[in-house]
C-alpha cells in the first residue's frame, strides 16, 4: 500500500442514507477510496466483479433472492482471494457462521465506532482476520451443534409465522406426518421441548425470523 495506490473498498448496503455516511467517511482517509456501492445481494456480485476492489463491506441481509452469505460465495467462488467484511445489524450466531462458512474476513456490527471500521478495513487488506471475542465464543458453540437441514429451516421458519401444523404441511406440500417429524428432529438438535423454545432460539441465533 502506497499513497498512490489507496484501499478500494466496495460497499454493499440497502441503506442508502447510511452507505453514503460511510463513503464520505472512507473517502476521507488517505489511504482509502469507496470504488462502488450495491443495494443487493445479486448487485454486489456484479460490483465486485466489475471493480474487483481490495475490501468490500457486505450487509448479510439485502433485499432480493440473493443472501448476503450466498453472496459472499459466489464472490469467493470468483475471487478466492477476496477480502470481505460482514456488516451487519444482526449478531445472531446463525448469520455469522453462514457468512464466515462462505469466506468473509472478518465480521462488524453496524454501531460500531468509524474508527473501528476503519481499523477493521486496513486489517483485513493486510491479510488479517477481525472476529471480536464474544462472537468467537458463538461461533466455536454453533461449531458443536448439529445443523438444521434445508427442509428443518423451511419448517422451523413457518413455525415463527405461527403456522400450525396442517398450515406447514400445505405450504410445503407434504403430510403432517412429515412435519411432526421434521419438528421432533428440530428440538432435538436445538435442545428444547416445544414449539415455543424453539421460535425463540430460531430468532435469537438469527436461524429464523419474522
Amino acid at each position: 500500500m502506497t499513497s498512490t495506490s489507496p484501499i478500494r473498498v466496495l460497499l454493499a448496503d440497502d441503506h442508502p442514507v447510511l452507505v453514503d455516511g460511510l463513503a464520505l467517511i472512507l473517502d476521507t482517509e488517505p489511504d482509502m477510496t469507496v470504488v462502488g456501492r450495491a443495494s443487493s445481494g445479486t448487485e454486489a456480485v456484479t460490483l465486485f466483479a466489475q471493480h474487483q476492489p481490495d475490501v468490500a463491506l457486505l450487509d448479510l441481509r439485502m433485499p432480493g433472492e440473493l443472501s448476503g452469505a450466498d453472496a459472499i460465495a459466489q464472490i469467493r467462488t470468483q475471487f478466492p482471494e477476496a477480502c470481505i467484511i460482514m456488516f451487519t445489524i444482526y449478531d445472531g450466531d446463525e448469520d455469522i457462521y453462514q457468512g464466515l462458512k462462505a469466506g468473509a474476513k472478518a465480521y462488524l456490527l453496524k454501531s460500531t465506532p468509524c474508527d473501528e471500521i476503519i481499523a477493521t478495513i486496513r486489517r483485513v487488506y493486510a491479510g488479517k482476520k477481525h472476529i471480536p471475542p464474544q462472537v468467537a465464543v458463538k461461533i466455536a458453540e454453533r461449531m458443536n451443534q448439529t445443523p438444521l437441514t434445508k427442509r428443518e429451516r423451511e419448517v422451523l421458519c413457518l413455525m415463527t409465522e405461527g403456522k400450525n401444523n396442517q398450515e406447514i404441511s400445505t405450504a410445503l406440500n407434504v403430510t403432517e406426518g412429515t412435519v411432526k417429524f421434521h419438528i421432533n428432529k428440530i428440538f432435538d438438535k436445538l435442545a428444547v421441548r416445544n414449539r415455543t423454545e424453539a421460535v425463540l432460539v430460531a430468532l435469537k441465533r438469527g436461524i429464523a425470523c419474522l
